[in-house]
């Protein structure tokens, strides 16, 4: 059998101030969990923990992610998480502090025919 892509849902999460990217990555996944059902895992009568799940986080600054952390947020399924560069940071120079702005892509594949 092949892994077949069966549903992408993307997030934005931020952190306005403090500058944590984790914190933010958070809340990118949490964003894009919430636009998502998955009825079809209940019709087709699919464990949940068989699910391959592969998260892309994009922050201007990967390495400061911890991708863990991510990789535990979500509820089912065998995950990976990878962090790229992407995003948005918007600097605060008068407080000298930075909103981070980060984006999640969720791919849940399924082991089909």
């Amino acid at each position: 059998m092949t892994a077949r892509r069966v549903i992408l849902e993307m997030g934005a999460g931020n952190d306005l101030h403090g500058g944590d990217y984790t914190k933010a990555a958070l809340r990118a996944v949490q964003d894009a969990l919430h636009h998502s059902s998955l009825t079809m895992l209940r019709t087709l009568r699919v464990d949940p923990k068989t699910m391959l799940v592969d998260v892309t986080i994009g922050v201007q600054r990967p390495d400061r992610v911890d991708a863990e952390r991510v990789r535990a947020s979500l509820p089912h399924g065998i995950v990976t998480v990878q962090v790229v560069k992407g995003g948005l940071d918007v600097p605060d120079d008068e407080r000298d502090d930075v909103a981070v702005i980060a984006s999640a892509a969720i791919n849940v594949r399924l082991e089909l025919p």
